[in-house]
């Protein structure tokens, strides 16, 4: 049996890859799945296809007797907390969330609004490639696909409910916005609107092409915004992906934070705020060795994950602790919900800034100093993955600590590297981290150079 979904759903590129004849027939298998009857959520991204593919689910599950409402476009986070809130029997997302402009995805939700675990991703599989689809008699057929259309407005009101508006509303920050031209757009200035902000907005129109730049937002796609953050003087800055369930910070200096920079202070400030949660936070592996170099002196324990924001989620829910985060800018605030969250980590970041009283460049600054270095290797479907691992550790697993929880993490006296195939996208991908800024680059070029080689 094949495999159909990844690190956080199915993913394709649009009309290729991932068809309207597939659409409906994982419709049909996710519809069975939830069972006749069960009232599911549905809607999706910018990205081009996705009204294509979101009709083509929607065929699937009516045709297996599940009631459809649709919401039309909005982040995923936004999905996820309506799915919750609103008490629907689960949801589906049409979006690819950062991946490049020509793919889209499929991902299907929980009752919580979670992604579905890794075992129900199975047994979604296991009805689809058995053909075991449940088809509903015609006269069964009665229900068209229903509108909802109170996902933004209970979206933004629940995460104001989570911060400290009057404060935050004095300081009259002045903030920019980047929204990839996607979803963000439509809930992020509604947020920081509500929070009193002088708000300025980049790539803040809607266009499936993605233009401006790529939807993941790193450090190359960020450099514009980044710039623009310095010459308006604002506050803060804060960039999504293409789903806004990331958010990337630029400080009051233009300096492009990176995603467990941001999820370390803001760990920080969810166990200030929850206080009678446990004080545990759940991060992948590919987070840097500063997250428990800081939190330890809060006393907040770190426990280790596998990439991907289902399984910090589902980790998460089921030991419970205040926050979960990822380095790609994914972060989670279990009393507003147990998912990635983009605009819910901006307002937790400017209430952060207006109760410490302290500017985002200070904040930031309190945290230990490495450098980072992202970069990725193509590979095909020949590539040997384990060969590549057991060279990586065969040349670095010398130098400390080695963990292969997801892919290989060698943990060292100064440094950690990281080399895993991504579950998005058939690349692998390298991260390196150091004290010392020329050693991180020495390390990646050498590892990119190793892999590369060998794929």
């Amino acid at each position: 049996m094949g495999k159909l979904f990844g690190t956080d759903g199915i993913r394709g590129i649009t009309n290729s890859e991932l068809t309207p004849d597939f659409a409906v027939k994982i419709g049909k298998a996710i519809g069975t799945y939830f069972g006749k009857g069960s009232r599911i959520l549905i809607g999706r991204d910018v990205r081009a296809g996705g009204d294509m593919i979101m009709r083509s689910v929607e065929s699937g599950l009516l045709s297996s007797g599940v009631i459809v409402y649709e919401a039309g476009m909005a982040p995923t986070p936004a999905f996820q907390y309506a799915v919750k809130t609103l008490g629907y029997d689960g949801g589906v997302i049409i979006t690819a969330s950062h991946n490049p402009p020509e793919y889209n995805g499929i991902k299907v939700l929980s009752p919580h609004g979670i992604e579905i675990s890794r075992d129900d991703e199975d047994k979604i599989e296991e009805i689809y490639f058995n053909n075991r689809i449940n088809t509903v008699d015609w006269s069964s057929l009665v229900n068209d696909v229903k509108k909802e259309e109170r996902v933004v407005d209970i979206y933004v009101k629940g995460i104001l409910s989570h911060v400290d508006v009057n404060k935050i509303k004095s300081k009259r920050y002045k903030v920019l916005i980047d929204a990839a031209n996607s979803v963000g757009a439509i809930t992020t200035p509604l947020v920081a609107r509500e929070l009193g902000c002088k708000i300025y907005t980049i790539n803040g129109n809607l266009d499936p092409l993605f233009p401006a730049r790529l939807p993941e937002p790193t450090f190359d796609s960020l450099t514009e915004t980044s710039k623009v953050a310095r010459e308006l003087n604002v506050d803060i800055a804060v960039a999504h992906d293409g789903d806004a369930d990331r958010a990337i910070f630029i400080d009051s200096m233009g300096r492009i934070q990176w995603g467990d920079r941001s999820g370390t202070l803001l760990s920080y400030w969810a166990s200030i705020k929850a206080p009678n949660l446990p004080k545990r936070v759940f991060t992948a592996v590919s987070s840097s060795s500063l997250v428990e170099e800081y939190l330890s002196k809060f006393g907040i324990e770190i426990k280790w994950t596998k990439v991907g924001s289902v399984d910090i989620a589902h980790a998460l829910f089921r030991e419970g602790g205040i926050a979960g985060f990822e380095e790609n800018g994914g972060f989670m605030y279990p009393p507003h919900q147990v998912v990635r969250d983009g605009a819910m980590s901006f307002a937790l970041m400017l209430d952060m800034m207006a109760s410490e009283n302290e500017d985002s460049t200070s904040l930031f600054d309190r945290l230990p100093k490495y450098y980072l270095i992202k970069t990725k290797v193509k590979i095909t479907e020949k590539t040997n993955i384990g060969r590549i691992y057991e060279e990586i550790i065969n040349k670095y697993g010398k130098y400390g600590n080695v963990i292969t929880i997801d892919g290989v993490k060698v943990i060292g006296k100064d440094f950690w590297i990281l080399v895993r195939k991504s579950g998005t996208e058939p690349i692998i991908r390298i991260l390196v981290e150091a004290k010392d800024e020329n050693m991180s680059k020495d390390l990646a070029n050498e590892i990119e150079r190793i892999v590369g080689g060998l794929v």
